[in-house]
């Protein structure tokens, strides 16, 4: 490709796409998109050759980074072999997938409902616990994504329920944000034990006996990167034990290397009844996700049909990826520099920007999972306005750092294989960008 022809590419890129693609969450005629040709590792760049640090990580789902060639040669042999095979039969790329999956679960989860993507897990896993309990209702927090499938978006906190609100038996709670605290804690402990309060007088005011499940990110993500407090999720773990309600732990943006763990709850020491997965189990280069089934839930279908299914359940060209992409996280520790990045890099120059620039009212995270809350006065935590935002991400753009921004926050998310050269890189970009005048 000459590098002549590469302007009119781009335009030709985006021009179809206005013309003819229908963009999520989105008005449509208000879009400029952002054209991307390329990838490779924490960068991509478009036909004309400019080049972008990538610290969206797409939509926080590409941990291996762009292009992993042992990922893309696994497609492409699998290709070669069995592009396709209906879900009823056995595959051997499939059993090696799950087998890589349920080898880095807890014990007691020897099972895996492969899905297309995050939203139809959460959708079945949701399915299994009401056909496990014989319970209808589901608790999910108000600030959570669970995707956009029928009962998924109604478990789902934010806006994108309320147009959307179709499936029954969805009942929602607070859950824990000590920086905005519903429940006047002034300290992590205090706001646990508030929070699990919250919730037991919630379940006890809907009927213990009516709830099927919980079901909770382990570190919700696009609601702001939110750490569960101390003693939180354990709390959760034993309300649900003591009632009979499956406790379900959604991974799928938190799962697989994000947090600096294989899953977030590993550092929490809490075991689900259902785990569900996407994103990062293959960094999204084949679209898959699934659910990781307790034994106990598991046996419930030994004799009795699971009422579920999807065409493209186990597709082998997503399960060779998974297959690829843990065996060269764990071959290249990957998942070990996520932990480091974020201990020994992202955590400490965070925090820097943070006493030098008062926009930032709070910064959290771990693993290469972080937020950046961004406020107009930082002793009444004021968000700062859209306007403010949409100039923020203009401006990291305009200094080659393709960044991830949600209502008023920075969420600072990059693969988990990015260097200590690659932070450094970003973090003279966000300091740049803050210390403008973004009024």
């Amino acid at each position: 490709m000459s590098r002549e022809s590469a302007p009119d590419l781009d335009a030709r890129a985006a021009e179809l796409d206005r013309a003819h693609v229908f963009h999520s969450w989105s008005a449509q005629g208000a879009l400029q998109p952002f054209v991307i040709a390329g990838g490779a590792g924490c960068t991509v760049w478009d036909h004309a050759g400019h080049r972008y640090l990538d610290f969206s990580s797409q939509l926080v789902n590409l941990n291996i980074g762009h292009q992993h060639p042992k990922v893309v040669a696994a497609i492409q042999e699998q290709a070669a072999t069995l592009a396709t095979i209906a879900p009823a039969t056995a595959n051997l790329a499939r059993g090696e997938a799950a087998k890589r999956i349920t080898d880095r679960a807890p014990g007691g989860f020897r099972k895996v409902f492969f899905t297309n993507g995050g939203a139809d897990a959460n959708e079945n896993a949701i399915r299994m616990a009401r056909l496990h309990t014989g319970r209808d209702k589901v608790l999910s927090t108000y600030r959570s994504y669970h995707g956009n499938t029928g009962a998924a978006v109604v478990a789902t906190g934010d806006w994108r329920r309320v147009p959307n609100e179709f499936a029954r038996g969805h009942v929602h709670f607070f859950g824990p944000y000590l920086y905005r605290t519903e429940f006047w804690a002034t300290t992590p402990e205090q706001e646990a034990e508030r929070a699990l309060t919250h919730l037991r007088r919630v379940i006890e005011a809907e009927g213990p006996a009516s709830i099927a499940a919980i079901l909770l990110e382990t570190v919700p993500g696009t609601a702001g990167v939110l750490l569960p407090p101390p003693g939180y999720l354990a709390g959760v773990r034993e309300l649900a034990s003591r009632y009979g309600i499956v406790l379900i732990l959604d991974e799928v943006m938190a799962g697989f290397g994000r947090t600096g763990e294989w899953f977030a709850f590993d550092a929490y020491d809490v075991v689900p009844d259902l785990i569900t997965f996407a994103k990062g189990v293959n960094s999204g280069y084949v679209p898959t996700g699934g659910v990781i089934i307790s034994d106990d839930i598991a046996a419930d279908f030994d004799d009795t049909v699971f009422p579920g299914g999807l065409t493209y359940s186990g597709h082998p060209l997503a399960m060779a990826s998974i297959v690829a992409t843990l065996d060269a996280m764990a071959d290249e520790g990957i998942v070990e520099n996520a932990a480091t990045i974020g201990r020994e890099h992202l955590a400490p120059a965070l925090e820097k920007l943070a006493e030098k620039h008062d926009i930032i009212g709070e910064v959290r995270g771990t693993g290469v999972f972080w937020a950046l809350e961004l406020v107009t006065d930082r002793e009444t935590r004021a968000p700062v306005p859209a306007a403010v935002m949409g100039r923020v991400k203009s401006e990291l753009l305009a200094r080659g750092l393709l960044g991830f921004t949600a209502d008023n926050r920075i969420h600072v998310v990059p693969p988990c294989m990015v260097t200590a050269d690659e932070v450094a890189e970003a973090i003279t970009a966000y300091d740049e960008v803050l210390g403008l005048d973004l009024t």
